[in-house]
């Protein structure tokens, strides 16, 4: 083989990439949250009321959908739902305002005139135990951007072993841990409880002594907080500085306030200082070198390989999907909890797909640009690049196109959703503007799903796991065009740039 002609060795390949979704960096413009967690009937919206002196019945949304609240002037309430290109207006009363929508939105928007917004979003998300695998993974990430996380517990629940694994993933992240202890079922204590709180209170006398002389009153609250937090740190820890709250007692409930608005200030600055004022290479003339080779042949290789890695990891995803789905439909939701199922899913591969374009992007500009610039490629010069060729793509007619959703059909089909919105009513936690190169990649079911798999006539298992394969399939052969289209867009945007750079002896003049 001549010396010009690299051997397998030498090709280059695209770098590593996620394999699963994490705690993400938030970016220095990423908006704060606080995201309150925790199992069914602990009382998260009654917490989320107390903190903004609301009733919790204007928290209602339906199961499974996020609840995102953000300061606002005028109240104002808007569903979210995929398949749709406008926010949908939504009442507090669920039964008036459910016919209206042919699937649950994705998430519900309530803007209110708080003072206690203007320094974070509070987030209400589903109910831990109704998550799984995928609800999991979106928590996870969203918690990256949002900051803050707050688990709510009843008096009378105990940690499962998903919300320790839950935890114990975010525990040692940047994400801030709190937590906050609610009144159970029957009150602070239960019967066990309160006979040992009594035992305890008082002290018994030896045989033939006076009347017993009272002890020292213990607070129930206190003992049950105590008890909640000793049981996680058995099993995680490493959360032994998190701090614990009982909103129900009024200091406690102004303590989280200012602990959550603490926190706000510190996270806030945090982030902005994350980046500098003025980048290497933002400004000035970035020269490029005599002879850069054959880069153009360098960017072809570079985006077949990503696009290849990319498809054949989202088919292993799609195949561990199918066989959760399987065991779903047999042993666990059934045929009607199968498009909530289904759709989280697809939230959580959209995210991944997504992380996983974005770093591949960024390894194709830094590699394919650094051959050109003959240097490893300053972050200023970085940005300056991926800039021209975003402006590149709003211009030409194939980037429009890939800000678009994929829509299961209740046929097992894919149709394809464009225009403004339609991307942003898929994101269950949204956040501030892109700045990557490539829209987000977003999957998620259709209405018609929803109205047919929760029909009574259609109950069979069967038929269920017959469409869930022939579904998934369809999504793996769509989303293989459309990371194809999505690199051959990037390979076609990035040669022009360096192109003009290599006529011109001059990058980014």
């Amino acid at each position: 083989m001549s010396g010009d002609q690299p051997g397998p060795s030498d090709m280059p390949r695209c770098a590593p990439l996620p394999t699963r979704l994490g705690v993400s960096d938030p970016g220095p413009d990423e908006s704060l949250g606080v995201l309150t967690v925790g199992p069914a009937d602990a009382g998260r919206r009654a917490v989320l009321a107390t903190l903004l002196d609301l009733d919790p019945a204007l928290l209602g949304v339906p199961d499974g959908s996020w609840l995102v609240l953000r300061h606002a002037t005028t109240p104002s309430r808007a569903a979210y739902v995929p398949g749709y290109r406008q926010p949908h207006a939504y009442g507090a009363d669920r039964g008036a305002a459910g016919p209206a929508l042919a699937r649950p939105p994705r998430r519900v928007e309530l803007g209110l005139p708080e003072p206690l917004l203007r320094h974070f979003a509070l987030v209400d998300t589903p109910d831990t135990g109704a998550l799984g695998v995928a609800g999991a993974r979106v928590l996870i990430e969203a918690a990256g951007r949002a900051g803050c996380l707050l688990f709510v517990i009843a008096a009378d629940q105990t940690f499962t072993a998903a919300e320790l694994t839950l935890l114990a993933e975010l525990a040692g992240t940047p994400v801030s841990i709190c937590f906050a202890v609610t009144p159970g079922s029957t009150g602070w204590a239960g019967p066990d409880s309160a006979a040992r709180t009594e035992d305890a209170g008082a002290s018994v006398p030896p045989s033939g002594a006076g009347s017993p002389s009272p002890g020292p009153t213990v607070d129930p609250i206190t003992v049950t907080v105590e008890a909640h937090r000793a049981a996680l740190l058995a099993a995680v820890p490493t959360l032994a500085d998190a701090r614990w709250f009982a909103p129900h007692r009024i200091d406690d409930a102004a303590d989280l306030r200012r602990a959550l608005v603490g926190w706000a200030v510190d996270e806030g600055l945090r982030r902005a200082s994350s980046d500098p004022p003025v980048l290497p290479g933002e400004h000035g003339r970035v020269p490029v070198v005599a002879d850069p080779g054959d880069w153009s042949e360098l960017l072809d290789r570079l985006t077949r390989s990503c696009a290849q890695r990319i498809r054949q990891h989202l088919a292993l995803e799609l195949a561990n999907i199918h066989l959760r789905a399987v065991q779903e439909i047999v042993f666990g939701v059934g045929c009607a909890g199968l498009p909530q199922l289904l759709d989280r899913e697809m939230e959580a591969l959209s995210l991944l797909a997504t992380a996983q374009c974005d770093q591949a992007v960024r390894g194709i500009i830094e590699e394919a640009s650094s051959r050109v610039v003959g240097s490893p490629l300053p972050e200023g010069v970085y940005r300056r690049v991926s800039h021209a060729m975003r402006w590149g793509l709003t211009e030409e007619r194939s980037g429009r196109e890939l800000d678009r959703v994929l829509l299961v059909t209740s046929t097992a089909g894919v149709a394809g959703l464009t225009g403004d919105g339609a991307v942003d009513a898929v994101a269950g936690y949204p956040g501030t503007a892109r700045a990557e190169v490539l829209p987000p990649v977003a999957v998620a079911l259709s209405g018609g799903c929803w109205q047919h798999w929760r029909s009574p006539g259609n109950n069979d298992p069967n038929g269920a796991r017959a469409w869930a394969q022939q579904a998934l399939r369809e999504v793996e052969l769509e989303l293989s065009r459309e990371i194809s289209r999505r690199f051959e867009v990037i390979r076609l945007s990035l040669g022009v740039v360096l192109s003009d750079a290599v006529d011109h002896g001059i990058l980014l003049a």
